[in-house]
């Protein structure tokens, strides 16, 4: 019976491990997890092929959905945890690259562990910030060294959503998290 549960597990960890791109999640400039630069459309079904992939596709140019001009590729693990949103370059072809990865799972991280569930200190600390755009509901920063965009609400700032005040660095607070991590392939 030990036996038996121990192999269970074992299994149940191997698969985890194999699953989510080889277990690789890593955020570089270009590079996140095993998608590079290189990596096209056709490529997401081998490398997340223990995973699951929705395909949110939009309708071209020809299409009458004005709202989603972009096709989008839903990565899941097999317990259902939204891990990345990938943006191809060209609609509805599957053999372009990749526009942008949005990140959704907190283990996808730089070398000096930049995370989703980095503080603004922590992004302060390890990148430099180019600049800061604002937004009605959220302010993004730039960071050129990893051609990524961070998003921060306006709660977490403590200004109201849908205002139209700038925010500079010295605003936000350390303790502010992100709202959005998006990794741009261009």
């Amino acid at each position: 019976m030990i036996h038996k549960k121990i192999t269970i597990l074992f299994l149940a960890t191997s698969l985890f491990i194999v699953g989510c791109a080889n277990g690789n999640f890593e955020i570089k400039k270009g590079k996140v997890g095993q998608i590079t630069t290189k990596t096209t459309m056709n490529d997401l079904a081998q490398l997340f092929a223990n995973d699951s992939i929705v395909k949110n596709l939009s309708e071209g140019a020809t299409g009458y959905n004005y709202l989603q001009d972009d096709d989008e590729y839903l990565i899941f693990e097999k317990g259902g945890k939204h891990l990345l949103t990938i943006v191809p370059k060209e609609q509805l072809d599957s053999t372009s690259t990749i526009k942008s990865i949005e990140i959704f799972d907190s283990r996808y991280a730089t070398e000096d562990g930049l995370s989703l569930n980095s503080s603004f200190s922590e992004i302060r600390m390890n990148t430099r910030i180019n600049k800061v755009e604002t937004s009605f509901s959220s302010a993004t920063l730039f960071i050129d060294d990893l051609n990524a965009t961070v998003a921060i609400d306006k709660e977490q700032l403590g200004l109201k959503e849908y205002s139209v005040e700038k925010v500079t660095l010295d605003q936000i607070p350390d303790f502010a998290k992100m709202k959005s991590f998006v990794v741009w392939f261009n």
